[in-house]
């Protein structure tokens, strides 16, 4: 047994439900170094060869995370893979020198992965070739657990009585060479998620909530992978201050320019133009160089060609004829706006206020989020079009449907039906 089961075996875990323990727990105790030191950096293939080797003998679950760029690159990529396994210690790698870890992703494919917020980190493993079959994430199974801080470092104080290294999850993951301190960092991330992940473990079988979670990580990782989002241009901040058509196609013109100068530098696009520059520019429509130099965020340490191309794409969004602007809002699949729904349809209204009173008050009861416990838009689509006859098997069918767990189904059933049965006051 390590330090850290020891010291998960003798902590008392503290969720939200419950009272609080008689004796405050002692102070963390910090976690200052890997137990076999900081391990090199994996950049060539010959001794990613030897890790995967390595990996492949070792047993039990293996602990893995990912480092990006965000805010400083383009895109989501990794820029460092951590992993941990009994038997095979800590491996570092870099993905920029190992583009292709499907070798290593095959040799460890029978192990459980464990990560923490894995929607996170799957889908820039994804990309280099690494593809769990079984997960646990550490996060989510402290939310089924009733956990109010469920941030890595929180729970592994709350639960191992350990405090991680802060401080360089921000930072840009994308430098070479990547600094000591950083690797320390990165190094500890991995270092008791195994720990961590048997803890809760216990503790949700203790809640009886243990297949849940096992129903829930399926779920994740038989999840393909996101599709492209519709219009992401509409996502700019500030978005709600543009109103008129014209105004959204300068919107969309300058978010595109900037996309693809951004992708074509690999920098993050709001290192190229803020989204509140480009709110700035559709609200004011400039008419040329010199006026858009006047808007916040143009003038500023702008080369007289920079302002040339924001221009050009707010004059050939000024251009457009009236058919190829864009509409307002988007095209909504399935029911409008909650806020809309007292003068739509009273009736599907007064659905929805019992049926979210019910789930909150089963949630508080079951000790976990709302939104682990079904999710919000489920109860709005059934609530809107329910079935014509709102029975347990007509409603449980509408959740599976929309693409419910087996467990949520179980225990919303029940309380939805109930919710729906009952006539309006």
């Amino acid at each position: 047994m390590t330090d850290a089961q020891e010291t998960a075996a003798e902590t008392t875990l503290r969720t939200t439900g419950g009272a609080p323990p008689d004796d405050l727990p002692p102070a963390p105790v910090p976690l200052l170094e890997p137990r076999e030191g900081i391990p090199p950096v994996t950049a060539d293939v010959d001794t990613l060869a030897e890790v995967i080797a390595t990996f492949a003998a070792g047993h039990g679950p293996v602990a893995v995370d990912a480092e990006r760029a965000s805010g400083y690159r383009y895109g989501q990529r990794a820029y460092l893979v951590q992993l941990r396994r009994a038997g095979a210690g800590t491996a570092l790698i870099d993905p920029v020198g190992c583009p292709d870890l499907s070798g290593l992703g095959a040799a460890i494919a029978d192990a459980e992965w464990v990560l923490h917020a894995a929607t996170q980190d799957l889908p820039c493993l994804r990309d280099i070739g690494m593809v769990p079959a079984r997960i646990f994430d550490t996060e989510l199974a402290g939310r089924l657990a009733g956990f109010a801080r469920v941030g890595l470092g929180a729970m592994v104080e709350n639960i191992l009585g350990y405090a991680l290294e802060k401080g360089h999850s921000a930072v840009d993951w994308s430098t070479r060479p990547l600094p000591e301190p950083w690797l320390h960092y990165a190094a500890l991330d991995v270092e008791l998620l195994v720990d961590l992940r048997d803890a809760l473990e216990d503790e949700l079988g203790r809640q009886e909530k243990l297949e849940w979670a096992h129903q829930e990580f399926a779920a994740i990782a038989a999840a393909p992978p996101a599709p492209p989002r519709k219009d992401p241009w509409r996502r700019t901040s500030g978005m709600h201050k543009v109103r008129r058509r014209r105004q959204m196609a300068v919107v969309r013109e300058l978010w595109t320019a900037r996309d693809r100068i951004a992708q074509r530098r690999d920098v993050s696009p709001g290192k190229v133009l803020g989204d509140a520059a480009i709110v700035e520019a559709a609200l004011a429509l400039p008419g040329d160089v010199r006026a858009l130099t006047a808007l916040n965020g143009f003038g500023h340490r702008m080369n007289r060609r920079q302002l040339e191309q924001w221009q050009a794409a707010v004059d050939r969004a000024r251009a457009l004829p009236e058919a190829d602007l864009p509409q307002p809002g988007q095209p909504v699949a399935g029911p409008p706006p909650p806020r809309a729904w007292a003068d739509k349809d009273p009736a599907a209204a007064a659905r929805l206020s019992a049926a979210r009173a019910a789930v909150t008050q089963l949630a508080e009861q079951l000790n976990l989020p709302q939104e682990n416990l079904i999710a919000p838009d489920t109860v709005r689509r059934l609530c809107w079009e329910p079935p014509a006859e709102p029975t347990t098997d007509a409603i449980a069918s509408v959740l599976a449907g929309h693409g419910a767990r087996p467990w949520q189904i179980d225990q919303v059933t029940p309380v939805l039906t109930a919710a729906l049965l009952t006539p309006p006051a």
